[in-house]
């Protein structure tokens, strides 16, 4: 555990020297080239302790899926800068895949802490469109005795809308589709587009959403603006590729998808390779 006493004292210096740190701008830039091993060898070698080192350690370990690991590390990062919005989003994921993990007695309890610490960090940073989605999520997903509800993804959708009209559709989509409105839902994934019909997830969410409602012709019509917004978008080619699969059409133009994804140059924003890899093993390639 951390002394709260000298915390403060050790701020400043702590800033300066990482600021002039070579190993966190390696350990960084390992991070966002998706090699998590190696950029967590750098930062425990380095061992520095300071709020920002801890939040890439914890990234790292939610990333390579040592989720007490990771939650252990954010919690320290989090008791010495316990205003920053990011790592107490990235608090509220390791509690959530611990409670995904978790045996039925203790799984409630992570699942609670992962509530408070997204909906911490959302009231810190509204903006922050990860945080607000997974709340969303976590609103639609879990039942009302661990503080999910319809009720609270509307009121969180309105904040949403605030600082991000498209985003802010998108999120009604999600509750009118849990509602069964599939019309409505899809009126919102259309306004949505329409909104921001130069951000690529737009599309993908409208060509998602439209093979699962079975129209699969105007589905393709939105693959293809998503495709010709941003051809070597990793996103495209995976989203496009699952969607084959779990249609079980298309399966060639699948396995070239993600065979193009997996020789792409991934970031953390992207799903990991071992989905990509594991899908095609669901089509034997």
């Amino acid at each position: 555990m951390f002394v709260l006493g000298r915390i403060w004292l050790a701020i400043p210096l702590a800033a300066v020297l990482l600021a002039a740190s070579p190993e966190l701008d390696r350990a960084r830039d390992l991070y966002q080239k998706t090699e998590y091993k190696r950029s967590l060898d750098v930062l425990l070698h380095s061992r520095q302790n300071d709020a920002e080192a801890l939040q890439l350690i914890g990234q790292n370990y939610f990333m390579l899926g040592e989720y007490k690991k990771s939650s252990d590390t954010l919690e320290k990062a989090a008791a010495l800068d316990p205003e920053n919005a990011v790592i107490l989003h990235w608090l509220g994921r390791a509690y959530a895949r611990r409670a995904e993990t978790a045996n039925p007695f203790s799984a409630p309890g992570w699942a609670s802490k992962a509530r408070q610490m997204f909906e911490r960090s959302v009231a810190l940073d509204p903006s922050n469109k990860d945080a607000t989605g997974d709340l969303l999520d976590f609103y639609l997903d879990a039942p009302g005795f661990l503080g999910g509800g319809t009720q609270k993804a509307e009121a969180l959708a309105k904040v949403i809308g605030k600082t991000d009209p498209a985003e802010g559709h998108y999120a009604q989509a999600m509750i009118e589709d849990r509602r069964k409105n599939y019309d409505k839902a899809e009126e919102h994934f259309r306004h949505a587009a329409d909104l921001a019909p130069k951000q690529v997830g737009r599309f993908i969410d409208l060509a998602k959403y439209l093979a699962k409602r079975g129209r699969i012709q105007e589905s393709e019509a939105a693959w293809e603006q998503a495709a010709r917004l941003a051809p070597n978008d990793p996103r495209v080619m995976f989203e496009r590729a699952g969607t084959y699969i779990r249609e079980q059409r298309n399966l060639g133009q699948a396995r070239e998808l993600l065979e193009k994804y997996l020789r792409a140059p991934l970031t953390p924003d992207d799903p990991p390779r071992q989905e990509a890899e594991s899908l095609l093993k669901k089509i034997g390639a």
